[in-house]
């Protein structure tokens, strides 16, 4: 039953809201985390990325069933930035998955059972204090307060590798596609998601703590950017496979 984990039909949902915040960390540093197949998508042939996103979906569904029939889902998603060129000879942009997690047993259940992200359920928890939004899990050991106001000028975060937003919306998550490589037939399955009225606002972040990242050990690993986007339509298309050559 493999061959459902392909992301066998497309997916629709609302994203109600969607924080991301994206790492950058010296390229070397993250080349043994990929296979030989992606390579990473860099600023300045220096810096590589990592995202964290935070998504709020709602009416999460094959595509086609109504909406009421859809789930609403807290989705974690922990990915690097990298490129694939496929066998057309495109290259493509995308993110390559080191985790995901998300707030109800369902969707980890049908998450693993249609897709290659390897889900896991954990606790979330949301707060507002005025101007302040937390978003926190126990289990997880991550959080991440923020402010909810858009001042008129918001600095990009202290040590950032970018000298200014429009730099810094080159690397907003997510990106146009998700890859995965399976080992096992060298095989990648590329799945490409679609958006509408995609545009990512700066948010300044108050602070931040990910147990994950700090796990891997990565040393020199600096919050370039933040983005929030709100009330977007989101589609993910059926899986692609390709084949590679050895």
């Amino acid at each position: 039953m493999n061959f459902l984990k392909n992301h066998p039909f497309p997916v629709e949902a609302y994203f109600t809201e969607s924080v991301v915040l994206t790492f950058a960390i010296p390229k070397e540093y993250l080349l043994s985390f990929l296979p030989e197949c992606l390579t990473l998508d860099t600023f300045q042939d220096k810096y590589a990325f990592i995202a964290v996103a935070m998504v709020q979906t709602t009416g999460l569904r094959p595509q086609g069933m109504p909406a009421f029939l859809g789930n609403n889902f807290f989705l974690i998603g922990y990915r690097i930035f990298v490129r694939y060129r496929n066998s057309a000879g495109k290259n493509l942009r995308g993110l390559y998955i080191l985790k995901s997690e998300t707030d109800k047993k369902k969707m980890e259940i049908l998450g693993n059972i249609f897709t290659h992200y390897n889900y896991t359920t954990t606790d979330i928890e949301q707060e507002k204090r005025g101007d302040l939004k937390i978003i926190h899990s126990n289990k997880s050991g991550f959080k991440i307060a923020f402010s909810d106001k858009k001042p008129q000028n918001i600095s990009l975060p202290q040590n950032s590798v970018f000298t200014d937003w429009k730099e810094a919306r080159r690397f907003a998550g997510p990106l146009p596609h998700t890859f995965s490589y399976n080992a096992a037939d060298n095989t990648m399955l590329i799945i490409q998601g679609l958006r509408q009225n995609w545009t990512p606002e700066p948010i300044e972040v108050i602070k931040y703590n990910f147990t994950f990242l700090d796990k891997l050990d990565l040393p020199d690993l600096v919050l370039a950017n933040a983005f929030q986007i709100k009330n977007v339509p989101y589609r993910w298309k059926k899986g692609k496979i390709e084949k590679l050559t050895a």
